[in-house]
Parts: structure tokens; C-alpha cells; sequence
């Protein structure tokens, strides 16, 4: 199947984005969904991470507690790449999973990938194409405090983890301008679907 990866920074309008595609019937695997599955109770993973950072960052029910740990890992570099190193690879065996998965139950002629580090890790290597939701930065940093109840700092040293906006652009096959209305969104989004389903006819 052909399949997109769909990009950005934190708070650039991902789901936004996701979502429109879905609307047309396209399946889209969600790489933080798959962070999410690789880390569930009685998985290795969560025991792993509860060995290695301790109880604290366990809630009381026995799943992770995604906020104690961000705030470990992206206050120490040599801690997030423990985490990465340990996760990343379950992450692309997941994704793996899913996409094979979308090709038998779905009938729309590509998929999307949607995952923030796709540019930064190996998740680039599954796709055909790469689409890029793009906003300026500030306008990033608003609209993620506006969804989380992250701090600033937080926020910032997350999207100093990820790509700089230059370089995720450059990167991009396509680039979807998200710095004004959802309509103005969707309307991209549309063209693009018509796009994509001529370009995946031609494979």
C-alpha cells in the first residue's frame, strides 16, 4: 500500500489534519497510539521503565504515568534516549503491525502514518511520502499550552527534541499551512487526498 507520513511539531495541527483524511476514508495509524500500546500493563516495556526510573513514575492503577516520566526524560538527554532505545523499536513493530493490517481491511488506495518523530527516527523508512503540517513557532508554542497543561519550558525543551521547523520543511514532499482556520486546513487536505489517491493509482 502506498502510505504518507503525516508530521509536525507539537501543537502544529496533526489530529487536525489526521482527521480531515479520515474523513475521506483513509486509515491513519497514530505513532503515539502505538507508543501508547507498547507501554500497557504487562507489557516488557513497562516493566522495564518502572526498573530503571522506579515506582514513581507508575499511577496507582499500574499504567504509565506519561507526565512523571516526560519531565524525567527531557530533563536529561542521556535518560530520553534510554527511553528511546528501549521503545522506538517496539514503536516501529507496532506501526508495522497496524499498516499491514490497514492494507487487508481497508479499501482506500493509501494510508497515513501520522507520528511527530517521524522525521527523526527510522519511521521515515516506511513511508512513500512525507507531509508536513507547518505553523510558526510562536503560534506552535500557543496553541500547544492552549491543549496541554504543559508549561512553557516543558513545551520548549520538547520542540527542541524534535526537528527545527527549517529542517522538517525541507524534508517535506508536501507542506500543509495550518497557521489560520481549520477550513483553510481541510481545504488542503482535500486537494491533497486527490492527490494521493492519483499518485497511489500510479504504483
Amino acid at each position: 500500500m502506498f502510505i504518507i507520513g503525516l508530521t509536525g511539531g507539537i501543537g502544529s495541527g496533526k489530529s487536525a489534519a489526521a482527521a480531515r483524511f479520515r474523513h475521506h476514508g483513509v486509515n491513519v495509524v497514530d505513532a503515539d497510539q502505538a507508543a501508547r500500546v507498547v507501554v500497557e500493563p504487562g507489557r516488557p516495556a513497562l516493566d522495564a521503565i518502572a526498573q530503571h526510573f522506579g515506582t514513581g513514575v507508575i499511577l496507582p492503577e499500574g499504567g504509565l504515568n506519561r507526565a512523571a516520566l516526560r519531565t524525567l526524560v527531557f530533563d536529561n538527554p542521556e535518560e530520553r534516549r534510554w527511553l528511546e532505545q528501549l521503545t522506538h523499536p517496539l514503536i516501529r513493530e507496532e506501526i508495522i503491525s497496524s499498516l499491514a493490517a490497514s492494507a487487508e481491511t481497508h479499501s482506500a488506495r493509501y494510508a497515513i502514518l501520522e507520528s511527530p518523530l517521524l522525521l527523526e527516527t527510522n519511521q521515515s523508512e516506511l513511508v512513500q511520502r512525507v507531509c508536513v503540517v507547518d505553523i510558526p513557532e510562536e503560534l506552535q508554542l500557543a496553541r500547544a499550552r492552549a491543549r496541554d497543561a504543559n508549561s512553557v519550558d516543558q513545551i520548549r525543551k520538547i520542540m527542541a527534541a524534535q526537528l527545527p521547523r527549517a529542517e522538517r520543511c525541507a524534508k517535506a514532499d508536501d507542506i500543509l499551512d495550518n497557521s489560520g482556520s481549520l477550513e483553510f486546513l481541510n481545504a488542503q487536505v482535500d486537494a491533497l487526498h486527490q492527490k494521493y489517491v492519483q499518485l497511489a493509482t500510479q504504483t
